[in-house]
């Protein structure tokens, strides 16, 4: 049987033989068998693996990717490009809604630094206003902040019920939606958890994906960071949840 062996499709398309791997269990990269078991990929492989890297960068689901896969592989280019059109319009809309949020967060961060300069030494108690500043005239609402975690909320985690909420094709979708947004990424262990370390052009994946996790299981608990062009998720689980822990967040080897 011709075709290319799984080392000469990773040394040809850059991707690593774990990720060729893991994209045919998810059905994204179609595998035949050679009669002693090996896998054998055809030449259109290579570029499979470039539109669906496009894709990847560009934020879809795994499931997005799959539906466009199928698309691009039966249909023509004017169709993959009506397919992609909506769901790139809903990406930016995300992506402008968190931009406003954040650009929000940050006015009142600088706000609320402008008002520390110029507050004066008091001997009496903080109040709000020692803190955020005084309401913009004419508005009766406060000034908008980032709600913040008491430490009682923040340790929550640790006893909550080591239970996810998801089953069967749910809990192996966002194992493998982990699985590719962390390819690449560096570990290291920390207390009670692991951190990882990945450019930060993630970070917006990382959050959404983090929050949806938290819901179904509320026993992880996750802290995002940013350095320069770097994203650090540091995420932590009681003992009983260590094995659940490591199968989720475990970069995909080289």
């Amino acid at each position: 049987m011709s075709g290319l062996r799984i080392s000469q499709l990773a040394e040809r398309s850059g991707v690593p033989a774990t990720t060729l791997r893991f994209y045919e269990t998810v059905g994204l990269l179609p595998a035949e068998r050679t009669p002693t078991g090996y896998r054998v990929y055809d030449e259109m492989a290579v570029e499979r693996l470039g539109f669906i890297g496009a894709a990847k960068q560009l934020g879809l689901s795994l499931e997005e990717v799959a539906e466009l896969l199928q698309v691009w592989a039966n249909g023509s280019c004017a169709q993959v490009r009506d397919d992609l059109r909506p769901r790139l319009t809903v990406r930016i809309a995300e992506a402008e809604q968190r931009s406003a949020e954040l650009s929000a967060f940050v006015t009142t961060l600088q706000t609320a630094l402008e008002h520390l300069d110029v507050l004066p030494d008091r001997a009496g108690r903080c109040d709000p206003q020692c803190v955020v500043g005084p309401r913009p005239s004419g508005s009766a609402a406060p000034v908008p902040v980032v709600p913040h975690r008491t430490r009682q909320d923040a340790e929550e985690w640790r006893t909550a019920p080591v239970a996810c909420s998801l089953d069967g094709e749910d809990v192996r979708e966002r194992a493998a939606q982990w699985r590719i947004l962390l390819e690449g990424a560096e570990q290291d262990q920390i207390s009670e958890g692991v951190r990882l370390s990945m450019p930060a052009e993630r970070a917006g994946q990382v959050a959404e994906l983090a929050t949806a996790e938290q819901r179904c299981c509320p026993f992880f608990d996750f802290r995002l960071h940013l350095t320069g062009d770097r994203a650090h998720l540091e995420v932590r689980a009681p003992a009983g949840a260590a094995g659940l822990l490591a199968e989720l967040f475990t970069p995909p080897a080289d």
